[in-house]
């Protein structure tokens, strides 16, 4: 047989850049969970790999999305950088919108101020609903008295 054989395990893997101190190249620690035969137990099992980053863009702390190349580009580099997943420091907090670092907003809340234009709106938005405390009372069904 004259073709070259290709053995790939992972197409795709997701990690955690602990390094990119070589050109063009970032350290990725990729983590999994296996499951212990005897004690039947799962414990964090580890692996590094090193991905090809053409355009040097991601940082230590990245989490990263990596592809299996069909070749090896070198002797260890065997995986491609595909996407940036997470960029460390650019988490922003769902609800507010708001950047954060840790458990700490970057930038200061600030609370709209209390007024009788937010009753307004939500009478307002209440209506458009058709939702008011008259027509839910009477949707209701009756109480019941106790009878002996």
């Amino acid at each position: 047989m004259s073709g070259k054989r290709v053995s790939v395990h992972a197409k795709w893997i997701i990690g955690k850049v602990i390094g990119t101190k070589m050109r063009k190249t970032a350290k990725v620690r990729v983590t999994r969970l296996v499951l212990d035969p005897y004690l039947l137990k799962y414990y964090n099992k580890r692996k590094t790999y090193f991905a090809h980053d053409a355009l040097q863009q991601c940082t230590v702390g990245d989490i990263v999305l990596l592809k299996a190349l069909t070749e090896a580009r070198s002797k260890h580099v065997k995986h491609e950088l595909t996407e940036i997943v997470y960029k460390v420091g650019r988490v922003v907090d769902p609800l507010t919108g708001k950047k954060v670092a840790g458990t700490e907003f970057v930038e200061p809340l600030t609370d709209p101020p209390l007024g009788l234009d937010e009753d307004a709106t939500l009478t307002e938005k209440l209506q458009q609903l058709n939702i008011s405390a008259a027509s839910s009372a009477a949707d209701a069904p009756p109480a019941q008295t106790p009878t002996s």
